[in-house]
């Protein structure tokens, strides 16, 4: 549990998720291959592929390379984007100028810390080169005192223009943005990121409470699962696609082609034919891994009466007639058959009739490769 918690206490953005999601890779024996380059491929090896440094697929092979077992997940989490030229003085404060990147509940990101998190793109005798970078010092978006804002209990509307503005500095002019590489910064693409540790809480520490729960939690459990996997049959595949939270259709998103060429250059690599890499497609198979919602405590009404999802009983199978998750008879039937056999507790989701539920990279990912 404590790798989990460190894993999302130190992954602040996608940047950071797969340079942490390389090391771990590193240290257990994959090698990087550059889609730049040629791909040689070795039975049994184990290797990665990274995409504009925020998204990655990590894939083992084995004695049977017939066809690919695939787990999917996104790296990205809900975070305020700091606009290019982004600092404002004004009345003797220096804040921030951010717009909000992803489905956030944005009053939580009010009078905590945050960090400036994200990758910089620094000048070098050879162009740009890019940094992961993190700021030394913390920001806050303080409130509005009650005494100033007397109906704050009764309803509290953001402005995002105006009331998401982190607090930097006391102003003096000063570039403090400078500060976050040693060298000249051409470009970035940088965000304010909750900077509070993640936490065990109840009697017996039995929930964790965390940012970045969604959804770094699947891409550390699927790049678990794949260290520990046995390589006996079929290509073990694990998918970290970035900007699930802005709807996938990135260079670096689900509804790229990452996922389709990467596939491809691995039957390439292995000497098949097209019809052999298209059989291998048609036989395979691919998990979209992400959160699911719990019966809320205090608002049972927010799910379905009939079929509620309760923490502690198990992995979560959801399922909508509108498509946004992709389960449907044959995909559960497989995936229920393979959690029953590993006596792994499962249970069934379903949004509250009416109610429009969240979405994520499932569907968008099966129409670029049609597993």
């Amino acid at each position: 549990m404590q790798q989990l918690l460190d894993f999302l206490n130190t992954s602040y953005t996608a940047y950071h998720a797969i340079q942490n999601a390389e090391s771990l890779l590193k240290a257990n024996g994959f090698s990087l291959l550059k889609e730049q380059e040629p791909w040689a491929l070795n039975q049994g090896g184990k290797y990665y592929v990274k995409r504009n440094g925020s998204a990655l697929i990590a894939f083992t092979l084995s004695k049977d390379n017939s066809y690919f077992k695939i787990v999917a997940s996104h790296t990205d989490s809900p975070a305020l984007k700091l606009k290019q030229d982004t600092l404002v003085q004004k009345d003797g404060y220096q804040t921030l100028s951010v717009e909000v990147y992803g489905g956030g509940i944005w009053y939580s990101f009010f009078d905590r810390p945050l960090r400036i998190a994200g990758r910089v793109l620094v000048e070098t005798e050879n162009g740009a080169k890019e940094e992961v970078v993190l700021s030394s010092y913390q920001v806050t978006i303080p409130s509005v005192a009650i005494h100033q804002n007397r109906k704050v209990n009764d309803k509290f509307a953001i402005d995002q223009q105006v009331d998401l503005q982190p607090l930097l500095s006391l102003s003096d002019g000063e570039d403090y943005l400078s500060s976050l590489s040693d060298g000249k910064i051409l470009s970035y693409d940088l965000y304010c990121v909750n900077a509070q540790s993640a936490y065990a809480f109840g009697v017996n520490d039995e929930f964790i409470a965390a940012p970045r729960v969604d959804n770094l939690t699947s891409v550390y459990s699927s790049l678990t699962s794949l260290l520990k996997s046995e390589q006996n049959c079929g290509i073990n595949v694990v998918a970290a696609f970035d900007n699930e939270e802005v709807g996938s259709h990135t260079y670096q998103g689900a509804g790229s082609d990452f996922l389709q060429t990467t596939l491809r250059r691995i039957s390439l690599a292995l000497n098949k034919t097209e019809s052999e890499h298209l059989q291998a497609l048609s036989a395979s198979f691919m998990v979209s891994l992400d959160n699911a919602h719990a019966v809320h405590p205090n608002h049972p009404e927010k799910s379905d009466p009939y079929a509620k999802t309760k923490m502690g009983n198990g992995i979560v199978i959801k399922t909508t007639a509108k498509k946004a998750y992709v389960t449907d008879g044959l995909s559960s039937a497989i995936i229920n058959r393979i959690f029953d056999l590993a006596n792994v507790p499962h249970q069934t989701f379903f949004n509250r009739s009416g109610a429009l539920g969240g979405s994520t990279l499932g569907a968008i990912s099966i129409a670029q490769v049609g597993v």
